[in-house]
């Protein structure tokens, strides 16, 4: 059975650092994209980063470079989404998300992944 498990989120100030965590099973965990996505109330899913786990790729939007981070660690099948200097922009629900194989094409598109985990609010105040 396919699990992802986020943690991490709470609530921060503007400015603050975070990171979330996402644990994935091992049968997925190898050959995989793993995205995260954020969904504040009343909009779509967007995605705010994604990596394949074959290799270490990363995929994060032009609005996000230098202040997201993706990373792996293949020891413990999890994926961390780091935020540098969080906005209140930033405050929503975060769903990781998982896709079969190395296709890089619709990488942010949401209907493209197969399993989600429940996801991990976090809220941003000044």
């Amino acid at each position: 059975q396919v699990q992802l498990v986020e943690s991490g989120g709470g609530s921060v100030q503007v400015g603050e650092s975070l990171t979330l965590s996402c644990v994935v099973s091992q049968d997925i965990y190898p050959d995989t994209w793993l995205a995260w996505f954020l969904q504040a109330p009343g909009k779509e899913r967007k995605g705010v980063a994604a990596i394949y786990t074959g290799n270490g790729n990363t995929a994060i939007p032009d609005g996000l470079k230098g202040r997201v981070t993706i990373s792996r660690d293949p020891a413990k099948n999890t994926v961390r989404l780091q935020f540098n200097r969080v906005k209140p922009e930033d405050s929503g629900m975060y769903y990781c998300a998982s896709r079969a194989g190395a296709v890089w094409s619709n990488i942010f598109q949401a209907s493209t992944y197969e399993h989600w985990g429940q996801g991990t609010q976090v809220t941003v105040s000044s």
